[in-house]
């Protein structure tokens, strides 16, 4: 039994209004299978199908303050644990020491490493960026430093050309047009779906991250944000063609909402999806109803204690 954790920062479930939502517009009928064909959106409800459960899911936690941030709310995500409540406040983008020091001793990874269970977030992340963590010019996300809290390795350049990693635009344009790899390898998202799969099925836990969706929320790009959740459409199409209910579980979430209202460009306090795929779904789905209840469904359905 395998797990693919697909994470897609700043997308909530908001308005029916095609001027300011994505969501209202685009051209996604995977996602929408997923729903049992309905968009999603606000009113979207808890939607059982054939091979998944979509699930609207509470960001705030409690905190009548604040909104919903990158650094508390991916914590609560990989813990399980209600993080806003025990700092005090929704922070971010990045974790400040109260959170990192509770991602030292509890995060996802730290416990499926010390089950004996392989888990890697399969992002490859440019020389670069670990010039400047290394340096401390730069925190690592709450999920890069959850990796790094237990011991794991964060994926590099190597792993995307040898096919161990995902790029977080999926298809790899972003490392050519950006990061000037001429030669890096790029994907139709169909391709990249099916590379996705083959990825997922080498270990017990893979996590994907991408902050893209996030950035089009902050920046009002609506017509960005509309091509990129197209491509993640067609990139799970893929996906699910070459995953069966046997190989394991697919779970599809956000940390907060923010690309649904581009009238905003600040993050939102509206609910975020969540999408149980395949195997475990009911296990994983059972009593879901925050952030705080993925990382004890991941570990439900494969069977290690928290504790």
């Amino acid at each position: 039994m395998s797990i693919i954790l697909i994470f897609i920062d700043g997308i909530g479930l908001g308005d029916n209004n095609p001027e300011i939502n994505p969501f209202a517009v685009m051209n996604t009928p995977t996602l929408h299978d997923l729903s049992g064909g309905e968009r999603w959106l606000r009113d979207t409800p808890r939607t059982v199908t054939d091979r998944a459960i979509f699930m609207p899911t509470d960001a705030e936690l409690g905190m009548e303050k604040g909104k919903p941030a990158s650094g508390s709310g991916q914590a609560a995500i990989l813990t399980g644990r209600n993080i806003p409540q025990e700092i005090g406040e929704h922070y971010g983008p990045k974790p400040n020491k109260a959170i990192r020091d509770i991602l030292d001793r509890d995060n996802l990874f730290l416990t499926l490493k010390k089950a004996g269970r392989a888990a890697a977030l399969i992002n490859p992340h440019p020389p670069r960026l670990f010039e400047v963590i290394q340096s401390g010019r730069r925190l690592p996300s709450s999920i890069q430093y959850a990796v790094l809290a237990a011991g794991i390795a964060l994926f590099n350049h190597d792993d995307y050309y040898q096919r161990r990693a995902m790029s977080p635009d999926w298809t790899g344009h972003g490392w050519v047009n950006h990061l000037g790899y001429h030669d890096a390898p790029i994907y139709e998202p169909e391709d990249a779906g099916k590379l996705l799969a083959e990825i997922g099925k080498q270990r017990d836990f893979s996590m994907f991250s991408t902050w893209l969706t996030d950035e089009f929320g902050h920046r009002a790009r609506m017509a960005e944000a509309i091509e990129f959740m197209e491509v993640t459409d067609r990139v799970l199409t893929g996906l699910l063609a070459n995953w069966r209910d046997e190989d394991g579980l697919i779970v599809l979430t956000s940390d907060h909402g923010n690309m649904e209202a581009m009238d905003e460009r600040t993050h939102t306090r509206n609910k975020v999806p969540t999408v149980a795929i395949g195997g475990g779904r009911e296990t994983f789905a059972d009593n879901f109803s925050d952030l705080t209840h993925i990382t004890p469904g991941i570990l439900r359905v494969l069977g290690v204690n928290s504790g």
